[in-house]
């Protein structure tokens, strides 16, 4: 499996996570905490942005268009099983995951 595709699913999961958790149950408790899910998931969501405008401008045009269809898949399997107490440690995993696999994208690709 590429990794361009498991870091816009993995991205795409994780903003969408941070922009579904507006309520406070559903958000850390802890300020720092807080802070962090939010500083993660927004940038969960510019660098998914990033890697599918990069996707189109550097691989064929499959590329990004599957990955995008993953990530909107994925965002429907996890919104159809509800919101979750454990969702700020998984998108804040997955944020981390994905923006290390972006990072190593742009790297090998500059």
């Amino acid at each position: 499996m590429d990794i361009y595709f498991v870091a816009l699913v993995a991205l795409g999961i994780a903003g969408m996570i941070e922009s579904r958790s507006s309520t406070p149950g559903l958000r850390p408790e802890y300020e720092p905490a807080d802070r962090a899910f939010r500083w993660l998931g927004r940038s969960a969501f510019a660098m998914w942005l990033a890697l599918l405008v990069f996707g189109f401008w550097e691989f064929p045009w499959w590329q990004p268009v599957s990955g995008l269809v993953g990530s909107l898949a994925a965002n429907a399997l996890v919104l159809q099983y509800g919101a979750r107490p454990y969702w700020p440690g998984v998108a804040m995993g997955l944020a981390l995951l994905g923006l290390g696999l972006a990072s190593k994208i742009f790297f090998d690709a500059f």
